[in-house]
């Protein structure tokens, strides 16, 4: 599991002037916000967070964007609101965290014959190149630990990614992305 020091190391060999402090504030209020929940698999909630992250990191986003992946489920799983990031990170982070929550919103039904509308409806509500990288890198952790949940809904997940997320991935050129979901 990656560790935050792991994230600002990697992140510093692409982005020299990172902002170390920053980063390290979003970990803790990251940290806080999610005290007390756990994952499926009964760890920690903020390993998620944490390689989410990390993963993010092979694309060389920027400051904004790596904060954000800490924070991503902060306003719609805690109760810090969009205001309380945009208080403590600034306008950029608070509206790349509200473009995933709209994103969560986008959700499949298996066989749907839309499902061509629902990637061009994904596409069109992230105003933001990089919200739809955050969710990409969101899905692909959220499918590498898809055994800790019920059978039913780790059929759903992965019928899902297979109908919407890969297709994507492989829309914008990330073939990477595009063949770990695919295998997953």
């Amino acid at each position: 599991m990656p560790t935050i020091q792991d994230i600002v190391t990697k992140a510093k060999q692409y982005l020299p002037h990172l902002n170390e402090e920053r980063v390290f504030r979003a970990y803790a209020f990251a940290e806080k916000a999610h005290e007390g929940q756990t994952r499926f698999s009964g760890e920690p909630y903020i390993i998620h967070p944490l390689n989410v992250a990390f993963l993010l990191l092979d694309f060389h986003p920027d400051e904004d964007t790596i904060i954000t992946a800490l924070l991503h489920d902060v306003a719609e799983d805690t109760t810090r609101t969009l205001e309380d990031i945009e208080k403590a990170f600034g306008t950029e982070v608070r509206n790349l965290c509200w473009g995933l929550v709209k994103l969560s919103k986008v959700k499949s039904k298996l066989n749907d014959p839309q499902v061509e509308n629902l990637r061009k409806l994904f596409l069109a509500m992230a105003k933001d190149f990089r919200v739809v990288l955050l969710k990409l890198c969101d899905r692909l952790h959220n499918m590498r630990t898809l055994e800790h949940v019920r059978p039913e809904k780790q059929q759903r997940i992965a019928q899902e990614t297979l109908n919407i997320y890969a297709p994507i991935a492989a829309r914008l050129g990330i073939y990477r992305l595009k063949s770990q979901l695919e295998d997953l």
